[in-house]
Parts: structure tokens; C-alpha cells; sequence
């Protein structure tokens, strides 16, 4: 009998996930202002989504792509000051029992470690609650950025998709990286 898992269950019951410096959790229309922060900066969201004009358009994201289904999709807010920072999520592909993840972050937190901490943890939600057997994630090529990240949650490449998408009216070449549960299992042996 093949074993069935309720993984929105699992997400209900993992709203909340917290790391050393931050604090993963829904978002809400109270969110507004630090996400148009971020989102409507071009050089942040570039290789993401369409630059947000107005805080209308903001909250308009929020309403309906973070609230509207927000299993899987969690704010990044620094533990100390309560400020929203970006953005992770984590989108299943049940019939398969992968996870494919997504991120953003303000730039004025680029490079201080934030996303590679809360990725881990999606990385543990995934592979310990969720019992994914392999969780990946793609980057533009031009955007080596990202995938230092996922390099540094022990991704590794699996391949380049030439015209993957168009992004931004742009065709895009994508890198694509993953981490199996048997990979995590042994890096996190330490």
C-alpha cells in the first residue's frame, strides 16, 4: 500500500519556521510597504517579476498570489527588527514528490547569508516533513548570483535549458541545480 502524505496538512502545521536570524512566515497586506521597498526596485527584482509601480500594485500581489494560496510561500523577516526582507517558497509537484523553490531579496541585504539560511530551512521542511526525494530550483544565467546560493545549500547543476523561457520579453537560458534527499541527508550528517 503506497504511503499517502498530506502535505498541505504538513503546511498548515509549518506557517511558521524559524532560523537563527529569521523568522519564515505568511505573508499579509501589513507587509505592503517593505516588499514595494524591494519590489519596486529594478535592480532587485530584474531577473524576478515585473517592477511593482505602487504600493496598489503591491498589495495587489500579495492578495493574490501570496494569500490567495499560501501554503508553500513564506515571508523572510529579520528576527531582531521585524522587517520583511524578501521572499521563499517551495512549490510541490505531488505526483512526482519534488519541490521546486523560489526566492527573492532586497538588495540592501544582498550578501550577508540571509537567503542561503532560510533556503536551508525550506530544504529541512522539504526533506524531513514534506519527505520530498528531491527539491531543485533554476536561475538565469545571466543572474550567477542565484545560483551561488543554491550552491551553498548543496545544489549542484543538472543541466542548462537554452530558450528556457521569456522573461522581461527577454529569452532566457536557464541553469537548473538540485539536491536529492539522500545528498541532504549526508551533508546534514555533521
Amino acid at each position: 500500500m503506497e504511503l499517502v502524505i498530506n502535505r498541505n496538512l504538513i503546511f498548515a502545521e509549518n506557517q511558521y519556521l524559524e532560523t537563527e536570524r529569521l523568522l519564515l512566515r505568511p505573508i499579509t497586506l501589513a507587509d505592503a510597504d517593505d516588499m514595494f521597498e524591494y519590489g519596486s526596485d529594478e535592480e532587485t527584482v530584474t531577473f524576478v517579476f515585473p517592477q511593482h509601480q505602487s504600493v496598489r500594485d503591491t498589495k495587489e500581489n500579495i492578495a493574490n498570489y501570496f494569500m490567495s494560496e499560501p501554503f508553500g510561500k513564506y515571508g523572510m523577516e529579520i528576527k531582531e527588527t521585524g522587517k520583511l526582507i524578501g521572499t521563499i517558497e517551495i512549490r510541490i509537484i505531488e505526483k512526482h514528490a519534488i519541490g521546486d523553490i523560489g526566492y527573492t531579496l532586497n538588495k540592501d541585504f544582498w550578501g550577508m547569508g540571509y537567503m542561503p539560511e532560510a533556503a536551508r530551512e525550506i530544504l529541512r521542511l522539504g526533506f524531513e516533513k514534506l519527505q520530498l526525494i528531491r527539491i531543485f530550483a533554476e536561475h538565469d544565467i545571466d543572474n550567477p548570483n542565484s545560483g551561488r546560493v543554491m550552491e551553498k545549500i548543496g545544489m549542484k547543476v543538472e543541466g542548462t535549458v537554452p530558450n528556457a523561457r521569456i522573461c522581461k520579453g527577454k529569452v532566457v537560458t536557464d541553469v537548473m541545480r538540485g539536491i536529492t534527499v539522500e545528498e541532504w541527508q549526508r551533508q546534514n550528517k555533521k
